[in-house]
């Protein structure tokens, strides 16, 4: 069986990502690009595209098209759910990247399309297919950390601010490190607990170095004019079953612990942590023991990757999971939830109180 696939939003994360990783499937045919900006679309169809591919700059003409199976969304996050949703309403399986959407009100209507058309739709977190959270989540699978009652979601850069596009651009993200990067850190947190029921979120969005012009930073000074989310954040959960955790997000910050997409989890039995490669930490016979897990971990995303393939561990199994009809590992479900808790903290942030799920 051979799926067409359809790429809506052909930039950074989909010419990182995405479509190298789909390219490399035989299951799969790239086969219509759509950018509103159309040589970008083009030079997309150039490098990945099937034979006869089309280039597209509105996403509706894209959907139309009824051979197409699968369509992957990696737009800015203020339009996953209006083109997740066409997409499904027209018969197609949807990726959409991270975060799911800009509300959980989005959201919500995103998996109510999915189940109302019976198309699947999954979330981009490849985090979770990296060697030390597969991994990790295999040894709370098991229990090895007996009940995790207290866990740190990180995700800290001390300068890395993204200047291009739209990162920067409350209205069209709906924020700044929290929902872009500290969505991977909250995402990997919350499967490792298997613990999906927040009870209430308190927290803060900084906007303290955002104001600095010529400011050191990985991909050149950022413009303070249009710098118009957060620089950081930091939000605490309370779960219904009393589990507590701390989220941690920065795109500048003056600290040196430093850290993306990396997980703590404090349990009964055990305890691990992502800080220098995964450790594994508990007692056995009356004494403590550290165990280094020795495996391969990159850093920032597709700047300085590991060996292995986190994007292709993840379109792999998204493709077999429509192929073989099962549920892919990322469920929007799931997805909802972290999109929830995000919303909570920065609602929490501009009114200075916490803020209560049901």
């Amino acid at each position: 069986m051979t799926l067409n696939i359809g790429i809506i939003g052909c930039g950074g994360i989909a010419q990182g990502k995405h479509m190298p990783a789909l390219k490399k499937l035989n299951e799969v045919r790239l086969v219509a690009f759509c950018d509103i900006i159309v040589e970008r679309a083009e030079q997309a169809k150039a490098d990945f595209g099937s034979e006869g591919a089309e280039v597209y700059i509105d996403y509706r003409e894209l959907l139309k098209d009824k051979n197409i199976d699968v369509i992957h969304v990696c737009t800015p996050n203020i339009s996953h759910a209006e083109i997740s949703i066409a997409a499904m309403e027209a018969g197609k399986h949807v990726m959409c990247e991270k975060p799911m959407a800009k509300t959980t009100e989005e959201a919500q209507a995103m998996i109510d399309a999915s189940k109302r058309t019976g198309r699947k739709l999954t979330i981009g977190y490849q985090n979770r297919f990296r060697p030390d959270s597969a991994y990790l989540h295999k040894v709370c699978e098991q229990q090895g950390l007996g009940e995790v009652y207290y866990a740190r979601a990180k995700a800290i850069r001390r300068r890395a601010v993204p200047t291009w596009g739209v990162f920067l651009d409350e209205e069209a993200q709906g924020g700044g490190p929290l929902i872009d990067i500290g969505t991977h850190a909250l995402d990997l947190t919350l499967w490792m607990m298997n613990n999906y029921k927040p009870k209430y979120a308190v927290g803060n969005a900084y906007h303290k170095l955002s104001g600095r012009k010529n400011a050191a930073n990985a991909w050149g000074p950022w413009n303070p004019e249009t710098f118009t989310v957060e620089d950081s954040a930091i939000g605490f959960v309370t779960m219904e079953n009393g589990a507590t955790i701390v989220i941690e997000a920065s795109w500048a910050l003056n600290t040196l612990d430093v850290g993306e997409a990396k997980t703590l989890l404090c349990g009964t039995e055990g305890g691990a942590d992502m800080e220098n490669g995964l450790r594994i930490n508990g007692e056995n016979f009356g004494k403590l023991y550290t165990n280094h897990i020795e495996l391969e971990t990159g850093g920032v995303d597709f700047y300085d990757g590991a060996k292995d393939d986190p994007a292709l561990a993840e379109a792999s199994q998204w493709i077999d999971s429509i192929i073989n009809d099962t549920e892919p590992v990322v469920k929007p479900e799931e997805a909802l939830v972290v999109t929830r808790i995000l919303e909570a903290i920065y609602k929490s942030s501009e009114t200075g109180e916490p803020v209560y799920f049901n």
